[in-house]
């Protein structure tokens, strides 16, 4: 439903002093932050900036923040642009600057269009389209802004743009494609910089660049990415060869890079916190690990091997990597098309399950039980916000809970920045190890009649 406009301050008055107000965490000043300053300022007569302070960020999900607050707020004053700076403290406290300080037009950028509809009951709101080439020759030098670049063979992003917004040092700059219609239509959607189907071209810019294309063709432009010392974020698997993953960790230890696969499941802190829990002897000795996930529910429908490789990444960190055998038992239509399958894991000391569907309704569950208890982890466990301990000797559920932000992506990021920052190549969340067994399991399943 269309929200009505009232008219802006000055319409409603006739007080002729146009006021304009923009908010901001502006950590790690640079050309976009100045330029959005300066188009705010040009909108209106007076201008309020609202800088986030540290606990807003926080709790909103914004990560990695490195300048401090009276920092930012510093470098908004040298702008010469604000008339007044004020500090953006909590959820919903735009509503009540807007109508404080009498503000006529809110500005914000064009990736959050639609966000902030709901107050053009209160004021005029204009979205500013993103500035591009933000990271000069001065702020690459500086190493402050890592660009990113995205492989793509369609025109979704899979939050990486927004979700990159949270994390401070980072900027989406260019789209690659081999359709190169595709990669015109992804970068005027996501407002990027530039766009082309000339891989060797692309790969000139981006410090980062993000493979999400179809697995056939993963292993090669990662290869070609390593190779020009590029760090790489690739959808998972890689490959289903662990040769040939194995042959991409060597050259990226080689070349110094960091190669991480796109396992958002392992960067979440609720997912570690219960995996610490789990081989703490929470619940006693696991005896089994039942992962139920449907393909259709799964980050809004993904490939069979991209889906099954989360639950399997689960089992691997829940009960390790000596697995003992592998069977699936995969079902069919008339059609041959896959639509259900139950995968056992035999280990040592314990068995593991996947139950995964295509068009069939399974209940997405994580159920991990042990001698003396179990946990539980319901929905879409692959967003492990929370989870659920039933112990032994204890009547009452115990519920852990932990801040989960966005589609998770914000949290690979921001490992990723930690990575380059240490010079590590090798990700702690994930070992190279644990991701060769991965592709080894998905391969034998794959091989199933």
């Amino acid at each position: 439903m269309k929200q009505a406009y009232y008219g802006s301050f000055s319409e409603r008055t006739g007080y002729i002093m146009k006021r304009v107000i923009t908010y901001g965490t502006f950590d790690l000043f640079h050309q976009g932050h100045y330029n959005i300053i300066k188009r705010a300022k040009e909108l209106g007569d007076y201008l309020i900036v609202g800088v986030t302070s540290e606990s807003y960020d926080i709790e909103r999900g914004k990560l990695n923040v490195r300048d401090s607050l009276l920092q930012r707020i510093e470098n908004v004053r040298k702008t010469g642009f604000a008339d007044e700076i004020i500090i953006e403290e909590y959820q919903g406290q735009k509503v009540s600057d807007i109508i404080k300080y009498n503000i006529d037009v809110l500005v914000v950028g064009s990736d959050w269009r639609g966000k902030f509809d709901y107050l053009k009951n209160y004021c005029d709101v204009q979205y500013l389209e993103r500035t591009k080439n933000i990271s000069s020759t001065q702020i690459r030098s500086e190493g402050t802004i890592y660009n990113i670049g995205i492989v793509t063979d369609d025109i979704y992003d899979n939050g990486i743009v927004v979700e990159s917004k949270y994390v401070s040092g980072l900027h989406v700059e260019s789209v690659f494609s081999e359709d190169e219609q595709v990669a015109k239509e992804f970068c005027e959607k996501y407002e990027l910089d530039s766009y082309g189907n000339d891989f060797d071209r692309f790969l000139c810019g981006p410090d980062i660049i993000y493979i999400k294309t179809s697995l056939k063709k993963r292993a090669e432009y990662i290869e070609k990415a390593i190779a020009l010392g590029k760090y790489v974020i690739s959808d998972s698997p890689m490959t289903l060869h662990p040769e040939t993953l194995r042959g991409l960790f060597r050259k990226a230890i080689e070349n110094k890079v960091v190669l991480v696969e796109k396992l958002m499941l392992v960067y979440l802190r609720a997912f570690n916190q219960l995996v610490w829990l789990t081989h703490g002897d929470l619940v006693g000795n696991v005896v089994s690990v039942k992962c139920s996930i449907s393909q259709d529910d799964f980050d809004g429908g993904k490939s069979f091997n991209e889906t099954v490789a989360h639950a399997i990444c689960a089992i691997i960190k829940l009960l390790g990597k000596e697995c003992l055998e592998v069977t699936s038992n995969a079902v069919t239509d008339a059609n041959g098309k896959f639509i259900y399958d139950v995968i056992t894991m035999k280990y040592p000391t314990a068995l593991a399950t996947i139950e995964i569907g295509s068009t069939v309704d399974v209940e997405n569950e994580l159920v991990i039980i042990g001698s003396k208890g179990r946990v539980t982890v319901p929905s879409d466990w692959w967003n492990t916000g929370y989870f659920e301990a039933k112990v032994e000797g204890n009547e009452f559920l115990k519920r852990y809970s932990f801040n989960f932000e966005g589609n998770g992506f914000r949290y690979l990021l921001q490992e990723l920045m930690i990575m380059i920052s240490d010079k590590r190549t090798e990700c702690t969340r994930l070992f190279y190890e644990e991701s060769e067994v991965l592709v080894d399991i998905l391969k034998k399943i794959n091989q199933r009649g």
